[in-house]
Parts: C-alpha cells; sequence; structure tokens
C-alpha cells in the first residue's frame, strides 16, 4: 500500500530505488518497508535546512547517505527551499576523497547511474563518518567547494 510518507519521500529517492520500495510496499515485506519508509521521512523532516549547521563543524550531522560503487554523498542539510532536493549541503566523495560543498539531490535521483539512498544509515556526526569510512579522527581538513553528484 502506497503511504504518505512514500509519497513525501518520493523526491529524495532514486528513479529505481522508489520503483523497488514501491513494489515492496504491496508485497510480502510490506510490514517492514512501511516502517522503513516512515523513519527515513520522519528523518527528512527533521533534518535542518542549508546553514543551520553552519559552524559545528565535526559535530554537524549527517542525516543521508547515498552511494554507488566507491562514491559517497553524505548529506547534512536539505535544501531551504523547494521540497528540500536542489542545493542541499554536505560531503560528496567521487572516488578521490571527500569535499564539502552543495549537493544537488535532485541530479543524484535523477542520475541514470545506479546511485543508491542508504536505508539503513542512521545519522551520525561528520566526525564518526570520517572515522568510519576514511579512518581519519576529523574532517576538519577536507576542502570546501562544489560537489557534483556525477
Amino acid at each position: 500500500m502506497i503511504t504518505p510518507s512514500f509519497v513525501a519521500l518520493i523526491p529524495f529517492l532514486p528513479k529505481f530505488q522508489c520503483f523497488v520500495i514501491a513494489e515492496n510496499l504491496e508485497g510480502e515485506e510490506r510490514e517492514f518497508f512501511t516502517q522503513k519508509v516512515d523513519e527515513i521521512q520522519r528523518i527528512i523532516d527533521e533534518m535542518p535546512v542549508t546553514y543551520q549547521q553552519e559552524g559545528l563543524g565535526d559535530q554537524a550531522i549527517v542525516y543521508l547517505h547515498y552511494f554507488f560503487g566507491n562514491c559517497h554523498w553524505f548529506i547534512t542539510e536539505k535544501d531551504i527551499e523547494g521540497d528540500g532536493t536542489i542545493h542541499a549541503f554536505g560531503m560528496a566523495d567521487l572516488g578521490y576523497g571527500p569535499e564539502y560543498g552543495y549537493i544537488s539531490i535532485l541530479e543524484i535521483v535523477q542520475s541514470s547511474i545506479a546511485i543508491e539512498l542508504d536505508i539503513f544509515w542512521e545519522p551520525k556526526t561528520r566526525a564518526e563518518v570520517m572515522q568510519q569510512h576514511y579512518n581519519q579522527p576529523t574532517g576538519d581538513s577536507i576542502p570546501v567547494g562544489v560537489a557534483s553528484p556525477l
């Protein structure tokens, strides 16, 4: 059953993943997927908008994680305007190391490559992300730039 939470989540889901989750909301795993969709939608609803975590450095919370192969997009703030997907802020790593900057979630979800939203992601600080993904105690030395999903 397609839920209101799922409909609200669609702008943040890559096309193929959207289709797969919709199918699972109707299948035998519907209870799990209904709970997961509700959980992710709550995270997005509570996610700060651009500039609300400014100055927090490594204590800024990473709310969403997208990935494809060795590429990662860690979203800390959704866009203050519209549905939150045009100019989000976070850290992108296209396989050459992480960089802070503006990230278009819209471009990620409309990409022709199989980028996925990590539905098992738990919000955590940038410091925790740097430790877990890069074995670095801090991300303060990461360059700031404009990160493109492709």
